[in-house]
């Protein structure tokens, strides 16, 4: 699959779809936790790796919680509603330095990640351009003068 990554403007607020459902029911629970564990797995050898965990424990405890927002945005169970209220993402990522060379790091390794998966070419089309659109809202940092 292409994985088209758009362009944006720091403060762009795009109109975002969920994924499709039948993504989690390919994949169920464990397979989407298997997904994105390899994607922070993946973020943890990044040229943006210092944005996340370097603890073990640390690391799982981030990996979970993502897991529980993809588990429900695909139409899963409520975990991530549960454990930790509202998603409220751009708030959540606020602490973070999120640029946007910073978000296509991000995007380039979930791209392996999905690849790594039994998803159908429409499947992984539509997890793409959810998170495609999804981390336009995460930027909230502009790139650094040099």
């Amino acid at each position: 699959m292409q994985y088209t990554i758009s362009e944006t403007s720091m403060g762009n607020r795009p109109n975002v779809s969920l994924p499709n459902p039948i993504i989690l029911a390919t994949l169920k629970e464990e397979g989407m936790r298997n997904l994105i564990s390899r994607h922070y797995d993946l973020l943890a050898e990044s040229k943006i790796k210092d944005l996340f965990p370097e603890n073990e424990q640390a690391l799982a405890m981030a990996k979970k919680h993502s897991a529980d927002f993809f588990i429900q945005i695909c139409g899963g169970p409520k975990y991530f509603n549960e454990s930790r209220g509202a998603p409220r993402m751009v708030a959540r990522h606020m602490p973070f330095k999120i640029t946007p060379s910073a978000r296509v790091v991000w995007l380039e390794m979930f791209a392996k990640a999905i690849e790594e998966t039994n998803l159908s070419e429409e499947e992984k089309k539509s997890f793409w351009d959810y998170v495609d659109i999804f981390s336009i809202w995460m930027i909230n940092t502009p790139e650094p003068i040099n």
